[in-house]
């Protein structure tokens, strides 16, 4: 034994474990073996495991014969923390993360070279300083240029250098004036330009966001949880994926029968995810896509149906264009959401020419389909970032009534993303890491030792759905793909881990820290080629489901388990339902709660048309503004 160290826990994530106790003690210990030097750590309760006499002492207490339910007890506990228990060659050993945090305990993360990266060690009593000064004297260490926290390992055949003693002051307290910056104001330390989502979170919230724990996910230099080992992974060959071309209107046009209904319809979204849909035709297969139109619906059924839309939409239109300044006065949250809409508007896609331009009306026209849209999910109301969303809708749509249904459908799929507790968000980080993990264990393993473990640098990736990223016309394009719910659930998550593998050897070959990911991630805007991403995309995902061993929480982000036979008949008889009540001529209005699933995407009830069935008897007033609501400036 050339060091031991007590009070040395492991910080489980309660989550996921059975075990209840939120911090494991062990011993840490550097040891000389016949087969070379090795740092370990176990539990005290599996210290009996350890091929030493002190070990043996330690444990030994508790195993008599009168005691058997005691011990099956212990047994039992021992087999649940023994998973957590470390041991390794130094030789073995490429870098460690040390952290010394103001408030809190000292921790080291070791990384060894094939990637694996073991839990973070806290060292309740002190010692880690000890315990690398010791190191030392076996490996030369040096500190990463790019990340204060980070230290390398030379290759073990070099000399040993001399330390001086001012070296010793690498080990020093430092949270780094980046991550204290970041924390501050993290959209305009990272973020760039990017105004929409400035305030999205506020100060205090980011601190709290980064710190909190989510399931497998590292979040805080200041309060370290546990890590989940990492491990090579053998997937299966990652196929050559080729993209069609658009669907185009004669072919759009042979899908319906005599009746004007959809024929084939698995198919004919086959064919948008393979290729998109043509901008000559965009407008109107968005409509189904969004749920303005019931995909098994008639032509007849659809004058219906847009006739209540039109009369419910003004209906709701007039319920906030009629408030007086009086009104509004009692009313804060309502102006409150008017005056962020009015400073959104003023600045979102203005170098596009449809919102280009002084006293533009298509400007007033996005800001009433967002303040009607207070009126009709007032829960949620407005949240900055919305905007964006609606932006290519309008564009595309070019109609008033038809933009604001096809919106609402879209912010059925990611509301969840603008709920301020975030959960939606932490979510869907958290969803990135667990499959990282299994996709690519050692960019994962990379990000982790240099603070970026909680992806929250793809946090504006998934809070618009890659506005930002691509152009204007490039994210129609992915939009439509998305919303064909094709290959998998989840397909969002897919693409991000799609470009973080076509930027891993710049993060890695750089060794990129912290600071340096995020700015690298925002410089890459606009830059990200779209029909390249989408084939590697698809490439992962069917690499991810030839995988024999995929673990069932990665099954469950993409949808591959199986549905229960009872489920099925339930959503088959929601269905039919629902079908029944899209032609209802009732006359109470009624609007559907949109259904969402965790992570912010909507249950792929697709065929769900977003609202129910609206009365016929609308007032003639709201009809007189039709035409002049729905004639915009291309």
């Amino acid at each position: 034994v050339l060091f031991a160290k007590d009070s040395v826990y492991i910080h489980i994530n309660l989550q996921d474990t059975k075990d209840k106790d939120a911090h494991i003690a062990g011993r840490v210990y550097l040891l000389t073996k016949p087969e070379g030097r090795f740092i370990e750590w176990k539990a005290e309760e599996c210290l009996t495991d350890a091929p030493n006499e002190d070990w043996d002492i330690v444990g030994s207490v508790g195993y008599r014969n009168d005691r058997d339910a005691d011990t099956v007890t212990m047994n039992a506990k021992m087999d649940a923390r023994r998973k957590y228990n470390i041991s390794f060659d130094i030789l073995d050993l490429k870098s460690f993360k040390r952290c010394a945090p103001n408030h809190g305990w000292a921790y080291i993360i070791f990384i060894l070279i094939d990637g694996t990266t073991f839990p973070a060690l806290h060292f309740h009593n002190g010692g880690s300083k000890a315990l690398l000064k010791e190191l030392e004297n076996f490996i030369h260490i040096r500190r990463s240029p790019s990340d204060a926290r980070l230290f390398l390992v030379n290759d073990h055949d070099k000399e040993m250098l001399s330390k001086s003693i001012n070296e010793l002051a690498l080990f020093s307290d430092s949270s780094g004036a980046y991550v204290q910056k970041f924390i501050k104001d993290p959209y305009t330390t990272t973020m760039g330009s990017f105004s929409k989502v400035t305030n999205f979170l506020r100060d205090g919230e980011v601190a709290e966001f980064l710190q909190e724990d989510i399931p497998g996910m590292e979040i805080s230099q200041m309060d370290e949880p546990g890590f989940e080992m990492i491990t090579k992974t053998k997937l299966p060959p990652r196929p050559t994926v080729k993209r069609a071309d658009p669907l185009a209107a004669q072919q759009w046009n042979s899908f319906f029968d005599a009746e004007g209904r959809i024929s084939k319809v698995e198919e004919l979204k086959d064919i948008i995810f393979r290729g998109g849909v043509d901008p000559a035709i965009r407008g109107e297969v968005w409509k189904f896509l969004l749920g303005f139109y019931d995909w098994d619906s008639t032509s007849k059924q659809r004058q219906e149906q847009r006739k209540r839309k039109v009369d419910d939409y003004f209906r709701m239109k007039l319920q906030w264009k009629t408030i007086s300044a009086e009104q509004e006065k009692r009313f804060s949250l309502l102006k409150e959401r008017r005056g962020l809409i009015e400073k959104d508007v003023q600045r979102t896609d203005r170098t596009q020419k449809f919102f280009s331009g002084e006293k533009n009306p298509n400007l007033q026209v996005l800001f009433d389909i967002l303040m009607t849209y207070v009126v009709y999910n007032f829960d949620l109301g407005y949240v900055q970032g919305m905007s964006d969303i609606l932006s290519p809708i309008l564009v595309v749509m070019e109609n008033e009534v038809e933009a604001f249904w096809c919106f609402a459908g879209a912010m059925e799929r990611v509301c969840n993303n603008f709920e301020m507790d975030q959960n939606g968000m932490k979510v869907q980080l958290s969803q990135i890491h667990k499959l990282m993990q299994i996709c690519d264990p050692e960019l994962c393993a990379y990000l982790e030792s240099h603070d970026s473990g909680n992806f929250y640098f793809c946090f504006r990736w998934i809070l618009i759905l890659f506005k930002r990223e691509f152009h204007f016309h490039e994210i129609q394009r992915l939009w439509e793909v998305l919303w064909t719910d094709r290959p998998c659930d989840n397909f969002h998550l897919i693409i991000s881990l799609a470009i973080l593998d076509s930027e891993k050897s710049t993060l890695m070959e750089n060794k990129f820290g912290f600071t340096e990911i995020l700015k690298h991630i925002n410089d890459i805007s606009l830059s990200i080629p779209l029909e390249e991403t989408l084939c590697k995309a698809e490439g992962i995902f069917l690499q991810l489901k030839e995988y024999k061993k995929l673990p069932k929480t990665i099954k469950e982000i993409l949808g591959l388990l199986p549905v229960p036979v009872s489920l099925s008949m339930e959503n088959s008889m929601f269905m039919t339902a629902s079908s029944h009540q899209d032609v209802n001529t009732d006359s109470t209005p009624k609007v559907d709660t949109p259904t969402l699933m965790a992570g912010g995407v909507a249950s792929r009830r697709s065929d769900v048309a977003i609202s129910s069935s609206y009365s016929s008897c609308s007032s003639s007033g709201s009809r007189n503004h039709i035409d002049q609501g729905t004639k915009l400036v291309s």
